[in-house]
């Protein structure tokens, strides 16, 4: 009764269970960092907003196994960058790569702001040569 007692409490202290990336790692400390690195860049498609390092899905644990294979075969950052968004799309990137689309992105807030400010000043210019009282019509 007791054993089971215990691993309620562990089950109710883990509630990811003991799945957690410490198998993971690499034995090699560089290739260990750009592990780290990489998982925390990646996107889950599926939790959103979640790293595929703080995860639990299914399809963050593939991805992390697949950044694992690429980086055991030699592959770059870049490569494997481009790999993943090729297959899940530029969303899985937390800082997506400058593209025509993305420059949209990126410059519509700074295009909109320019011209709210050139029609602002424009409203303020017609207004200053107005006379500040007007007499109502009679």
């Amino acid at each position: 009764m007791r054993i089971l007692a215990s691993l309620v409490v562990l089950w109710v202290a883990f509630p990811g269970g003991f799945t957690a990336h410490a198998q993971e790692g690499f034995d090699d400390p560089v290739l260990d960092a750009r592990y780290r690195a990489l998982s925390h860049e990646i996107r889950c498609p599926k939790c959103l907003n979640e790293t595929i390092a703080e995860s639990k899905a299914p399809v963050a644990a593939e991805l992390r196994r697949e950044i694992r294979r690429l980086l055991a075969e030699g592959a770059s950052d870049d490569e494997i960058k481009t790999f993943l968004s090729s297959r899940y799309g530029e969303f899985v990137l937390y800082r997506p790569r400058l593209t025509p689309t993305t420059f949209v992105v990126w410059a519509a807030p700074f295009v909109l702001l320019a011209v709210g400010a050139l029609v602002f000043w424009r409203i303020l210019a017609a207004r200053g040569n107005q006379p500040l009282d007007e007499e109502p019509p009679p």
